[in-house]
């Protein structure tokens, strides 16, 4: 069958090109299995989806969606639905909310996949061409004479090293400019690749979503990563890679061996980083020191808060204030560039709260912070609790974009304007009441090659303005 996954283009970070690494590992298996696969990122294309769907004679049409993105992914489905192609929703949204899209209001959607999709995938495509009964594809939500059908569960595969490495040849490469839509790369002129050695984490933070791979981990062999870190590095020329996986040093022992065997391999001459952050808690001086050695370049960090209670009993984090300075120290001193990301509003936060993760800020220096405002994703924890004794108002799924910068809900003795103000001005007192950080952003040649986005997000940040909150009007700061 011939099948064309695709990403749909938003307006929530079309500055921030990044490459859609699940619709990759579908490619993989699909191409694996015999059928003819494209990926369509609109995001990065210049010739529109109808013009390749005609050109190619592509029947399938699958998408993936995270939550802010799934209107865009409907709106994808239409035009599908208007080229004669079966439409397949999958990914991050449509696992918590699989009823949603196969919902009568939603006819443009043919079929949803609930979780892992890599072996779904194929039973699916098996059963459109008559292979197998659709009611045994894992994972499937569909209709039949009008009625939603449920099929039974997809698993979460086992052994990870089993499914092919991903379909990096497909992406237009040098048309990405990020690593993922929060965090920049080192060069945004690189033939950047992201890589994931695991998936998931058996940690239960109370603001993260962990749809499709729930609170397991699964590592890759370390045999297995080398193999594709091999394949990005001699075969397709990458210049920078990024590792993307939730917690990839949650075993000591295997994130040092990883380091050890790019290291002896030679694979150490391309630089990486860690996107999504590492777990400060799994962290010892010689891991940073074999980092290094093996190509690191920056370390990112999930701090969330500068205060303790907020951190142990309202994010339940698993990590104290000292083990975060610990890492910092430890990296540093490793000669790595250090990220920090920190979390404004969770419930019960107050101006002390945010106050004291300021501070905390400052104390630490990263070499850059991501301060965010705390977002109520559907099957967090978070968002049970807010819905039981708050108000979420982000009413469109837009306004769930981690770029945001307006609150999303309200508590008892919470106030949403004040968690923004309180944002924003982490922003200033971080990046711009330091004389030394404003240097180092105008001294760079990419503050200059890129200022309309750097006005932009000036604006947005520095300047006093009303403070909105998602679905109210603004109110006066």
């Amino acid at each position: 069958m011939k099948v064309l996954l695709a990403s749909p283009e938003s307006e929530l970070w079309t500055s921030r090109k990044h490459i859609p690494l699940g619709l990759g590992y579908l490619a993989a298996v699909l191409r694996e299995h015999g059928h003819q696969v494209g990926i369509y990122d609109s995001a990065v294309e210049d010739e529109s989806l109808e013009d390749v769907v005609r050109r190619h004679g592509y029947e399938l049409l699958g998408i993936t969606a995270v939550t802010p993105l799934i209107v865009d992914a409907w709106n994808m489905a239409r035009l599908g639905k208007r080229l004669s192609m079966i439409t397949l929703l999958g990914g991050p949204h449509l696992t918590l909310l699989p009823e949603e899209s196969i919902s009568p209001e939603h006819p443009e959607v043919d079929y949803v996949i609930k979780g892992e999709a890599e072996e779904s995938i194929i039973e699916f495509v098996d059963a459109l061409e008559g292979r197998r009964p659709m009611e045994t594809v894992h994972g499937l939500y569909w209709r039949h004479r009008g009625e939603m059908v449920v099929n039974p569960a997809a698993r979460l595969i086992p052994d990870l090293d089993t499914i092919p490495y991903p379909a990096h040849d497909l992406y237009k490469i040098t048309r990405y400019t990020n690593l993922n839509p929060l965090t920049d790369g080192l060069d945004t002129k690189a033939r950047a690749y992201t890589i994931m050695t695991s998936r998931g984490c058996p940690y239960k933070c109370t603001y993260c979503s962990k749809p499709i791979t729930g609170d397991t981990w699964r590592p890759r062999s370390v045999e297995n990563v080398i193999g594709e870190w091999r394949w990005l590095v001699k075969d397709l020329k990458a210049t920078e890679i990024g590792l993307t996986d939730d917690i990839w040093n949650l075993k000591l022992d295997r994130a040092k061996e990883l380091c050890r065997r790019l290291i002896a391999e030679g694979l150490n001459t391309v630089p990486w980083t860690t996107v999504h952050g590492m777990k400060v808690n799994h962290t010892d001086p010689e891991l940073f020191q074999l980092m290094k050695a093996a190509g690191c370049r920056r370390v990112g960090f999930g701090v969330e808060s500068g205060d303790p209670l907020i951190l142990r009993n309202v994010i339940r984090k698993s990590q104290s204030m000292d083990m975060v300075r610990n890492a910092f120290r430890w990296a540093r001193e490793a000669g790595l560039q250090t990220m920090g990301f920190f979390i404004y509003g969770m419930p019960q936060e107050t101006e002390e709260t945010m106050e004291k993760t300021t501070r905390f800020a400052l104390e630490l220096d990263p070499d850059l912070a991501h301060f965010m405002l705390a977002t109520p994703y559907p099957g967090t924890e978070m968002y049970d609790v807010i819905k039981k004794y708050g108000n979420i108002f982000a009413h469109e799924w837009q306004d769930y974009a981690i770029q945001s910068d307006k609150a999303r809900f309200t508590m008892p003795n919470y106030d949403p304007d004040l968690v923004v103000r309180k944002w924003k001005e982490a922003y200033r007192r971080f990046y711009l009441y330091r004389p030394k950080r404003v240097w180092e952003k105008v001294s760079k040649k990419s503050f200059w090659t890129e200022l309309p986005s750097t006005l932009r997000n000036a604006k947005r940040f520095f300047l006093p303005e009303k403070v909105s909150v998602a679905g109210n009007p603004a109110s006066g700061e």
